[in-house]
């Protein structure tokens, strides 16, 4: 795999690397100093499994900025690394394209479990602003965590309408994409949704859940 990684900061960049070369030893990193040295990179090179960028850079504001890179990277998943700590602007960040959001303050393993999450097809949202959220695309993860702290194994799933439609069309192997344009909805959305599916089975990946989904008759064989 191919990662792109961000900062301004030299010192949190050299951290970053540590954490992510010991989690993914054999696989190449390219690093950039600001929003123009990633637009300079996205420009020629394309092939990213994954994006890890600051949200303030030099370069261009935080919107213009991951809206440029979602824009020339459609496929390639964006997780923000800031010290900013702000609901608006996190959810703003996944409306427009973005696939996570840590805080710089986070635990290594957080990041890690984060990138892990997304890598599978999940999105990754700090706890706090789950729990300080209301009336939001951001209660499809919460709702979900309160599912999966309920159910007992043996019991039934209780899954909504929209997670049914979405984990249909997971079985059937289509992308977060092609899922938004069946459905009509975002892409943003269908990785919330796509979380909150890998939450209430207690699983980490696409292919788990689908899976876990078949063994309790949710999904059929086509």
């Amino acid at each position: 795999m191919r990662f792109l990684i961000a900062d301004d900061h030299e010192l949190f960049l050299k951290g970053l690397e540590f954490i992510l070369r010991d989690l993914f030893p054999d696989d190449e990193f390219v690093f950039a100093h600001s929003y123009t040295d990633i637009f300079k990179i996205i420009e020629k090179e394309k092939d990213f499994n994954l994006v890890l960028t600051d949200l303030a850079m030099p370069g261009a504001g935080w919107l213009q900025g991951i809206e440029h890179i979602h824009k020339d990277l459609p496929d390639t998943p964006i997780i923000i690394l800031s010290a900013v700590f702000e609901k608006d602007i996190v959810q703003k960040t996944i409306e427009i394209g973005a696939a996570g959001y840590i805080p710089k303050s986070a635990p290594n393993a957080v990041i890690t479990s984060a990138v892990n999450l997304v890598l599978s097809g999940g999105v990754y949202i700090p706890p706090e602003l789950l729990n300080g959220t209301k009336e939001s695309e951001f209660d499809l993860l919460k709702q979900s965590e309160e599912t999966a702290e309920k159910e007992n194994p043996a019991e039934a799933i209780s899954m909504s309408p929209r997670q049914i439609d979405v984990l249909k069309l997971m079985g059937k192997g289509l992308s977060n994409k092609q899922i938004a344009y069946d459905l009509g909805i975002t892409e943003g959305t269908v990785k919330l949704y796509v979380t909150a599916i890998l939450k209430i089975f207690n699983v980490y990946n696409r292919v788990s859940a689908v899976n876990e989904a078949r063994k309790r008759g949710l999904l059929q064989d086509e």
